[in-house]
């Protein structure tokens, strides 16, 4: 486990942090775990929606590589997700649900990272997708 104030290593402030802390951050994968709080902006009527799920799996591969470049005393990068793909939405996460994230990096081509994504609660598969995303670089 990772303990660090997660903002050092994403861009996003409250309200709209979805990862608490960092457990693997390698460059093949990422991985956090997130507890659904009931006053979450995307938390409606005791679940976690949609939109929560697809910025936790976001957030992620910014938490992973927001660590790796703090570490080596690099300037965090921002990163933009350029796309979605297979998105799966398997079953909303409940209000007091630990999730459990992990991203693995399929392939890399110049600043595109092409990631597979997919959110836990107790080994159980919440969701999942493929995510491309940008990195800008200064």
């Amino acid at each position: 486990m990772i303990q660090a104030d997660i903002t050092t290593y994403i861009p996003q402030r409250q309200p709209f942090v979805m990862v608490d802390e960092v457990l693997l951050a390698d460059p093949a994968a990422s991985k956090t775990s997130f507890l659904v709080k009931e006053d979450n902006i995307f938390a409606v009527d005791g679940v976690f929606t949609e939109p929560g799920l697809i910025e936790n799996m976001a957030q992620t591969a910014a938490a992973g590589t927001g660590y790796r470049y703090q570490q080596k005393g690099e300037v965090v990068p921002v990163g933009f997700i350029a796309s979605i793909k297979n998105l799966k939405i398997f079953a909303l996460p409940k209000v007091g649900d630990v999730l459990h994230t992990e991203n693995i990096v399929a392939h890399t081509v110049m600043n595109v990272h092409v990631v597979e994504a997919a959110v836990y609660v107790e080994g159980q598969k919440m969701a999942s997708c493929e995510m491309k995303i940008f990195e800008q670089t200064s």
